[in-house]
């Protein structure tokens, strides 16, 4: 049996990033072999990888990137807040941020596949999760390629804008942006507000209306009220400004002499569906199970 030096566990953990213990192990197994060690651990972390990938990944962050006129926009999820503050995990995702800017992937196939740092993303995201033992995913992203202006705002990093605009002062975009994180519209206009989200609010406006035992004739116009103070809750446009109460964001931006052309907003984990555990449950279960044995 070889002796394991700590310079050859060393020499190990700087080709691989694996954790010290792991590479005493896989140096072990194959008897002081350094390319036989890497082999093991190169299956063992695709096993730690595939094993989570299982799990919800419902926190996360949002990273930015813009050079010019050109900008991404990503959402990248984890397990666990505890990883959203690894500076690798925070490296992975502004690495993505930049490659989708600077390739314009079709998808999240193609950004899986580009080459991060000698190896693919996917290869590089397989890596962390079995470094660090959580799943983790690239959720999303957009990407903006303008003749006009583009502006990020991160609230901290967990909620993310990226704005097109133009306007002379370059501080009307970042107040857009901000006044976006802060009251979350769905669309630009009311015109622009998706279908589905409007036939969600109309249904449950007709299910108040038809409570209040109002005749059908008013219950209807209260139903169409409610849809017309949905859509200028939910507008960009319509939104009373956060920097001014007194102004919509359309009219704040008329009498700047700007304009926004298009947004992205991201809110980490929104639509994920996260794993409740109900821990009074489960003891309870455990004792009536220990009490049947």
């Amino acid at each position: 049996m070889a002796a394991i030096t700590a310079a050859m566990v060393g020499e190990l953990r700087a080709k691989t990033d694996a954790p010290m213990m792991e590479c005493k192990k896989a140096l072990t197994e194959a008897d002081g072999d350094m390319d036989r060690a890497e082999e093991i651990l190169r299956v063992k972390l695709g096993s730690k990888a595939s094993k989570a990938a299982s799990r919800i990944a419902a926190e996360g962050v949002v990273a930015s990137h813009i050079k010019g006129s050109v900008g991404a926009l990503v959402e990248v999820n984890c397990e666990t807040d505890f990883v959203t503050k690894n500076d690798d995990f925070l490296k992975l995702a502004g690495d993505v941020a930049r490659l989708v800017a600077e390739h314009n992937p079709a998808d999240l196939a193609a950004l899986a596949a580009l080459p991060l740092d000698g190896k693919t993303v996917e290869e590089q995201r397989t890596t962390l999760v079995g470094r660090i033992g959580e799943n983790m995913s690239i959720r999303r992203f957009q990407r903006f390629d303008t003749a006009s202006k583009l502006t990020a705002y991160l609230h901290g990093t967990r909620i993310g804008v990226m704005v097109e605009f133009d306007a002379a002062d370059e501080q009307i975009g970042k107040d857009v942006a901000m006044h976006i994180a802060a009251m979350k519209p769905v669309a630009l206009s009311s015109e622009q507000v998706p279908a589905d989200l409007i036939e969600k609010e109309r249904s449950v406006a007709r299910l108040k209306a038809e409570e209040s035992g109002k005749p059908a004739d008013i219950a209807e116009k209260m139903v169409e009220g409610s849809v017309q103070k949905f859509l200028k809750e939910v507008s960009l446009f319509n939104q009373t400004f956060v920097k001014n109460d007194k102004q919509t964001v359309e009219q704040m931006l008329k009498a700047s002499n700007a304009s926004v052309k298009a947004f992205t907003m991201y809110v980490v984990g929104e639509g994920i569906e996260k794993k409740q555990d109900d821990f009074a449950a489960e003891v309870a279960a455990q004792v009536a199970a220990a009490k049947q044995g």
